[in-house]
């Protein structure tokens, strides 16, 4: 268990970080193999640049804080 905790604290630092990101790939995977949001598919870029910074500010904010 201790090396795994190594290892997740290296690569990923913070649950904020691995949580959002993970959340952000659903989404857009979600826009990919949903039919009805193929109007999304031009601004997946874009939504995951947006939601990756968003993820990154709310962690650093947290930090902050904390």
């Amino acid at each position: 268990m201790k090396v795994i905790r190594a290892i997740y604290n290296f690569i990923v630092g913070d649950m904020t970080i691995l949580i959002g990101v993970i959340i952000t790939m659903l989404v857009l995977a979600l826009i990919s193999y949903v039919g009805a949001l193929a109007p999304l598919r031009v601004a997946t870029g874009i939504i995951l640049v947006v939601a990756v910074l968003v993820v990154l500010t709310a962690s650093l904010y947290r930090e902050i804080r904390g």
